[in-house]
């Protein structure tokens, strides 16, 4: 009995021992072929390495530490023009229901004929609606359309920092290579404005080769509120015509321009219509950014190619809010005119918006360049380098370091400028945090009520 006892017991120990060494083995298999699936199917290198956003990581930062006011990400907190969203809802409850349907894959024909009317006094020629205007899935779209449907494997692309951060990364999923250029400012005095920064014309010449295909060109500008006058737009055109290259006008901010300074089109530049690509935005026009509709216009030429990307990848945008742009755009077409148009009503509304916002800045030590468009405020924080202890923080950039630890300590949430920049100019990002104002009266006025009193324990 002993005897079988010790027999069971061995086999026993031989099985768990076989069981183990099968499974050891397994495992080791299972963790090759792991490693080999995840290499197999890892990110591909156009995306780098996959990186959060900012906006993904301030967003995060936002709900994790829920600082009082968010005067981070670029969107009113307060209701869009009561037009707008009426013809939102009287679509939604309408007698019509091809409109919850698909409409035209380009643009629903009446936004797209809506938009002609608009644009083409302001570039001097009468638009196509159907083979000169793209609708896109937000301004975003309308760039990736415009850099992935021109851009090829090795051109270059010149582009002006600090940058809507989406542009470097496009321009590398097509295959292209950014060339950076910063606005720098030409002093840091008191009561700067965006026109204090500029472009060194000669280093902006260099950047010109023959494998340059495109330049990228924001006005009005994010987020420094650059209205880019006549002069520097004329230099920027002689450049591009001189090497026969294409320009993407990013103007989402077009109508938010502060007197005296005007907005000027590029396109409307001559020998320039032919070579650019200008985009727009329903979010920003209309303060409805949730929407995602936006538009570029162009040469049917330079269309073809946004058309045939645009057509591989949305395919189509939302025919309930394209109808109800389209319905906006009428609204302020019958009243263009006059004062009550909110084209024009909107700067009037953010203007005293802008001076409260400078104005709190600077009295809390801080030196904000006061933006001649747009509705950011990018501000100098160094002279409260000696008030804050970053060090427990661990960013890499300093305006990252400081954006987190003042929103934790005084509940204001800025945005790092450096995200905004090139890896080699990084660095010039890193003394500013940038501001959003179009924002409700009464969160401007808890910003100043929360910076004194962060200023005031600092003492």
């Amino acid at each position: 009995m002993f005897r079988w006892r010790q027999i069971i017991t061995r086999s026993a120990k031989r099985h768990t021992y076989l069981v183990t060494v099968v499974n050891n083995n397994l495992n080791k298999n299972i963790s090759t072929t792991s490693i080999a699936m995840s290499d197999k199917f890892r990110l591909p290198a156009r995306y780098g390495a996959g990186e959060k956003s900012v906006w993904v990581e301030y967003i995060q930062l936002a709900a994790d530490y829920k600082p009082a006011v968010n005067l981070g990400q670029g969107f009113p907190d307060y209701h869009a023009p009561k037009h707008v969203t009426n013809a939102l809802a009287d679509i939604a409850n309408g007698d019509n229901p091809l409109l919850m349907q698909y409409t035209r894959g380009f643009g629903h024909p009446r936004l797209v004929q809506n938009l002609s009317k608009v644009y083409s006094p302001l570039i001097g020629r009468e638009l196509d609606p159907f083979n000169e205007i793209l609708v896109t899935a937000g301004a975003y779209e309308a760039l990736y359309s415009a850099i992935l449907g021109h851009v090829d494997i090795g051109d270059e692309v010149i582009v002006i920092e600090p940058f809507f951060d989406c542009y470097d990364f496009m321009i590398k999923c097509a295959g292209g290579i950014p060339k950076f250029i910063p606005l720098k400012p030409k002093t840091n005095k008191e009561n700067m404005t965006s026109a204090d920064w500029v472009l060194d014309e000669k280093e902006l010449a260099s950047l010109f080769t023959k494998r340059t295909k495109m330049l990228i060109l924001n006005t009005p500008h994010n987020p420094l509120g650059k209205v880019f006058t006549r002069e520097e737009l004329e230099v920027i055109a002689d450049l591009c015509k001189k090497h026969d290259i294409l320009c993407l006008s990013d103007e989402v901010y077009e109508w938010m321009v502060y007197e005296p300074n005007k907005h000027i089109r590029i396109a409307t530049l001559p020998g320039m219509w032919e070579r650019t690509i200008t985009v727009g935005s329903a979010g920003k026009t209309f303060s409805v950014t949730g929407w995602k509709i936006g538009w570029a216009y162009c040469p049917p030429n330079l269309m073809r190619n946004l058309q045939v990307v645009h057509q591989n990848c949305v395919y189509t945008c939302p025919t309930p809010t394209q109808e109800a742009v389209a319905r906006s755009l009428e609204v302020e077409l019958s009243r263009i005119n006059s004062p009550e148009c909110y084209f024009y009503s909107l700067t009037r509304e953010l203007l005293p918006k802008r001076d409260y916002l400078v104005k709190t800045l600077k009295e809390n030590g801080f030196n904000p360049t006061i933006p001649d468009g747009g509705y950011f405020v990018v501000a100098d924080w160094t002279k409260l380098g000696d008030k804050i202890d970053l060090s427990s923080e661990s960013d890499k950039y300093k305006d990252y370091r400081f954006t987190k630890k003042f929103a934790k300590e005084a509940g204001v949430l800025a945005i790092p400028p450096s995200a905004f920049y090139s890896e080699e100019h990084k660095n010039l990002g890193e003394n500013f945090a940038r501001f959003c104002f179009i924002k409700k009266d009464e969160n401007l006025a808890l910003t100043e009520k929360l910076l004194k009193e962060w200023n005031s324990k600092k003492k």
